[in-house]
C-alpha cells in the first residue's frame, strides 16, 4: 500500500473510491457570499485573480483542462514540465494559473499568455505564471471526492514536490474576518472559505464561499457600438448574462481597453456579426454591431443598478474557460 494510503485512517480508507483515470472532472465551484465570519469549522484561502485550470497525468501522457476542456498545455509549458517532473504517475489536481503584478494577481497580465498556443512563444513571452494547487481529485487510481478537504490537502502536499512553478495555496484556520479585512487592504480580489470537512462537489457548492472585495463577473459579449474621434476598434462592448435561457442586457462597458486590443478585438468581433440583437432586452440605438454571443469578459463595477445594469462597470479581459451559456448574473447568497 502506498504511504500515503498508510496515513489515512480506517474510515478514510472505506471512503476511497478505486477508479481508472478519469477523462474529465468538473470542478468544484464557489457561491458568492456578503456574510463575512470566522469559524473553526472552516479554512479560508486568498482568492486568485486567473484562470482555472485541473491537470490532468495519466503516465506520459498529461493535461491541462480549464473549466470548457480546453487543454492549455502549449499556453504554460513550464507548468507542464514541472508536473512530468513529479514523482507520481496518475492524478488529477485543481489549481489556478496565475500572473503577477507586483504582489497582487493580475488577470489582464495573464491575458498575455493566454493568448499564446505555442511553447515556444510562451517560453519568450516574458510573462512569468505560477499554478497554485489547492484540491486533489485523484491520486494513484484512487477517486478522492469522499474524503474531508483536510485530508486531500495532506495528501496533496506530501505527494507533490511544490518548487517554481508550483505553488502549494496556503490557508488560513478559523479567523475569516481578519483575513479578509486583510486581503482587501492588500489590493487582493478577496478570499474564498472552504467548509474543512467537506467533500469535493463537482459543481457549484455552498460548502466553498467567496468573500469578493470588489465587485466583479464574467459576461457575455453580444455588440459593440462604433468608436469616434481618434478611438480605434470600437466605442464599447453590450455585455449581458443568461437567465432561464433569456440572453439578458447587463450594459455597456467602454473603459479598460488599450489601442492594440481594440483593433484587434475589433476584427475578431466582425467575423461574428450578425443581424439581429441577442438580447431579449437589448437598447435600440442605431450604431451598435450585433454579435454572436461568443466571446466571454470578465469585468469589474461598483454595483448593480435597481433595473439590472452595471454602474461604472470597466474591462479586465477575455476568458476562454467559460461558455457563454454558464454566464449567470452572480448574486450573493444564491
Amino acid at each position: 500500500m502506498s504511504d500515503w494510503l498508510d496515513d489515512l485512517s480506517s474510515e478514510e480508507r472505506e471512503a476511497l473510491k478505486q477508479s481508472p483515470h478519469p477523462d474529465w472532472m468538473s470542478p468544484m465551484l464557489a457561491t458568492l457570499t456578503e456574510d463575512r465570519f470566522s469559524d473553526p469549522a472552516w479554512i479560508f484561502e486568498r482568492k486568485l485573480d486567473g484562470e482555472r485550470l485541473l491537470a490532468f497525468r495519466d503516465g506520459d501522457r498529461l493535461r491541462l483542462l480549464t473549466r470548457n476542456r480546453k487543454n492549455a498545455l502549449e499556453t504554460y509549458p513550464e507548468i507542464g514540465d514541472t508536473l512530468m517532473a513529479q514523482q507520481i504517475p496518475d492524478f488529477v489536481i485543481d489549481g489556478e494559473v496565475v500572473a503577477f503584478k507586483g504582489s497582487v494577481t493580475s488577470f489582464s497580465r495573464l491575458q498575455q499568455r493566454m493568448k499564446i498556443a505555442e511553447s515556444e512563444e510562451a517560453h519568450a513571452s516574458g510573462v512569468a505564471v505560477y499554478f497554485y494547487i489547492f484540491d486533489a481529485l485523484h491520486v494513484d487510481g484512487y477517486d478522492l471526492d469522499a474524503l474531508p478537504l483536510r485530508t486531500r490537502k495532506r495528501i496533496l502536499r506530501r505527494l507533490f514536490d511544490f518548487k517554481v512553478p508550483l505553488h502549494f495555496t496556503p490557508h488560513r484556520n478559523e479567523d475569516g474576518k481578519a483575513f479578509f479585512e486583510e486581503a482587501c487592504k492588500k489590493g487582493w480580489e478577496g478570499i474564498i472559505a472552504k467548509r474543512a470537512d467537506s467533500h469535493y462537489c463537482h459543481g457549484r457548492s455552498r460548502d466553498w464561499l467567496k468573500f469578493k472585495c470588489d465587485r466583479g463577473q464574467e459576461l457575455v459579449i453580444a455588440g459593440f457600438t462604433e468608436p469616434k474621434g481618434e478611438r480605434k476598434g470600437f466605442g464599447a462592448l453590450l455585455v449581458g448574462y443568461y437567465d432561464n435561457g433569456d440572453l439578458c442586457y447587463a450594459g455597456k462597458v467602454g473603459t479598460g481597453y488599450d489601442d492594440r486590443f481594440l483593433e484587434e478585438f475589433r476584427a475578431r468581433l466582425d467575423k461574428y456579426a450578425i443581424g439581429e440583437c441577442p438580447f431579449a432586452d437589448g437598447p435600440t440605438e442605431k450604431n451598435i454591431t450585433w454579435v454572436r454571443p461568443h466571446f466571454v469578459g470578465e469585468f469589474s463595477f461598483t454595483e448593480w443598478t435597481e433595473d439590472g445594469k452595471l454602474r461604472h462597470p470597466r474591462f479586465l479581459g477575455l476568458r476562454r474557460d467559460k461558455k457563454p451559456r454558464e454566464v449567470t448574473r452572480e448574486t450573493a447568497d444564491d
